[in-house]
């Protein structure tokens, strides 16, 4: 299995690029987003997600680990193949994927080509908890072998802190990215915690204790 690559871009297309490695050419799949940042005649070291099929071998290239992570988990997600999965990466970044699918967020999920509404809702349903797990890091993880997707430190941090509270960490990761997205950039810890916390409070009020 080939994992990673590091070569010079000898062509890119609209969803490929060809990697001259010692003067073999491998022709990887990519991301709007990791193909903008190559560029022909230049050097490149992408990490490698390789699928082998009867009728084929496939390589889709990343220019950041996390890319690759987000890449994985979306094609779990029943309908959800390759081509999708980097259109979904291609108009979104990971936080953005990240704050959509924590406050389930339809709307900005189906800005992706190949998403429609019912997509859309599998997508917000079946990796609600997963992303909220993973985003809290190592805190969270149930093996090394499973790596946290991006969520920018604060983030985790007042997720992690409303965790410890109590609250299950796919009611947490909503609560603060909808208190986030409210928020100017770069909040202060506290404030997010006491924003998620204001979130949060309608259910403690409602089942008299904290959802899990």
């Amino acid at each position: 299995m080939i994992a990673k690559l590091t070569g010079v871009i000898d062509s890119t297309s609209d969803d490929w690029a060809i990697i001259d490695v010692s003067g073999v050419g491998y022709l990887v799949f990519c991301s709007a987003r990791t193909l903008g940042r190559l560029g022909p005649g230049e050097a490149a070291s992408l990490v490698i997600e390789t699928h082998v099929r009867e009728d084929h071998i496939h390589l889709y290239g990343f220019f950041e680990e996390s890319e690759r992570t987000w890449f994985k988990l979306l094609t779990t997600v029943q309908g959800v193949g390759a081509k999708v999965a980097l259109g979904i990466l291609s108009a979104l970044r990971g936080d953005e994927l990240l704050q959509a699918i924590a406050a389930g967020d339809k709307t900005t999920i189906t800005r992706a080509p190949g998403v429609g509404p019912k997509l859309a809702v599998r997508l917000l349903t079946e990796l609600k908890d997963k992303v909220a797990n993973m985003a809290l890091g190592p805190v969270a993880m149930k093996s090394d072998a499973t790596p946290a997707l991006d969520a920018s430190g604060v983030i985790g941090e007042a997720v992690s802190a409303l965790v410890n509270l109590g609250y299950s960490a796919s009611d947490a990761l909503g609560a603060v990215s909808r208190a986030a997205a409210g928020m100017e950039d770069g909040p202060a810890l506290s404030d997010l915690i006491r924003a998620g916390l204001s979130e949060l409070m309608p259910k403690n009020i409602d089942h008299g204790k904290h959802g899990r």
